[in-house]
């Protein structure tokens, strides 16, 4: 049997916060793969490996984490007043499918990099030294992002001393503003779909759960750390082996994404793991991070694990932080009350491998609560630029 040969395609391998991702310009894909389909799907899955029975990720760019199985698309911008369209693809490590649902908030800090690598800003927008700001549009949940992106002799600036947790290496800062987070881009969505801050979520063979139900940056389900028999404290290893525990995780955020209104059914779960969020709470306490570091509770204002496609994170998803940083902005919810509750512009919290402060503006109109912008800072770096090979019969 004749096979096609590998097919090469222009493709950047950038870190960009806690993830990594292949970013494409729209117009270097194979046309077929320019369009939404099955076409681009395929092509996606097969760049990063997937589905992978192994969970390895051998015979593909991906790491089988959901940090690390993730594909972008940047384009010149479809709506005034932006630079680049971003268009981000979560491809499923075991699973032959590609969530469209949401939006990664780490590389969401490489798309503003990427877009200045790449030809996409308009050059007399770009200073010779100082700072850029690219104004992005996620395409996937409609919400316009601000990087703030540091440029030295006309070239993005990627290297510097700004520190983030989960990542090993010290790099540039850019400052991410993420503008109107709230309701998830869906026409007359709501901040909290159900209408309240608080509500007690009824999980099939588990019991009925207090939960924050929020769209902001990503729909996302909080719950008590104590409430599920956790410390709050817990690293990946806790977690991740344990398949019946995954299983009750993955039952409370079906339950939760029902509630919401993202599913009509809880079948439809399996093909939307992207979203929503899952993530347990609890007020500050000493821990030690998965790299030995340790973090004592004065540090921090509240302790957060979220998992993402079904594992426990490695740190924090940015869309995520997102999330907190708004639930903890409106007095109330879980998350306001794991951080001492009352009003608050900002909050540090900690999570496996360290600490994270994420700032929200929250406010009241007409009874709703409403957020105008998230505000926290990451950093990008490019790991490889070149061609990515693909076999021409895959896709």
């Amino acid at each position: 049997m004749a096979h096609l040969p590998q097919v090469k395609i222009p493709a950047t391998y950038i870190r960009g916060g806690t993830s990594k991702g292949v970013f494409f310009r729209l117009q270097d894909l194979p046309e077929r793969c320019q369009v939404p389909g099955e076409a681009r799907d395929r092509l996606f899955m097969r760049v990063i490996g997937s589905p992978d029975p192994y969970s390895a990720h051998i015979d593909g760019m991906g790491s089988a984490t959901s940090s690390t199985s993730k594909c972008v698309i940047l384009s010149a911008s479809s709506q005034p007043e932006h630079d680049v369209d971003y268009l981000y693809g979560q491809v499923s490590i075991d699973k032959a499918f590609v969530d469209w649902s949401g939006n990664c908030g780490n590389l969401s800090t490489a798309a503003g990099a990427f877009a200045i690598h790449a030809g996409l800003v308009d050059p007399a927008r770009i200073p010779q030294n100082g700072t850029c700001v690219v104004r992005i549009w996620q395409a996937n949940i409609h919400k316009t992002i601000i990087a703030h992106v540091p440029i030295s002799n006309g070239q993005v600036q990627e290297t510097g001393d700004f520190e983030l947790d989960g990542v090993t290496f010290p790099a540039a800062e850019i400052v991410l503003e993420f503008l109107d987070p709230s309701d998830d881009g869906e026409e007359g969505g709501s901040m909290f779909p159900t209408g309240n801050l608080v509500d007690d979520l009824e999980v099939p063979g588990i019991g009925t759960l207090k939960a924050t139900l929020i769209s902001a940056g990503i729909p996302t389900v909080f719950v008590n750390a104590e409430d599920i028999g956790y410390q709050g404290t817990e690293l990946r290893e806790a977690i991740n082996g344990d398949p019946a525990q995954l299983a009750r995780f993955e039952q409370i955020r079906i339950a939760g994404a029902l509630r919401m209104g993202l599913i009509a059914t809880a079948e439809e779960a399996a093909t939307r793991q992207h979203t929503p969020k899952i993530a347990f709470v609890s007020p500050p306490k000493d821990y030690r991070t998965s790299s030995g570091k340790q973090v004592q509770a004065g540090e921090i204002d509240l302790l957060v694990r979220a998992l993402s496609m079904g594992k426990l994170h490695h740190a924090m998803m940015g869309t995520c932080a997102v999330a907190i940083g708004t639930a903890a902005a409106v007095p109330g919810t879980l998350v306001n009350l794991a951080a001492g509750g009352g009003e608050r512009e900002a909050v540090r919290f900690g999570h496996p491998s360290g600490t994270l402060r994420v700032g929200a503006e929250a406010r009241q109109v007409e009874g709703q609560w409403a957020v105008t912008k998230a505000v926290m800072s990451r950093s990008a770096r490019i790991l490889m630029e070149g061609w990515v090979r693909v076999p021409g019969d895959s896709f």
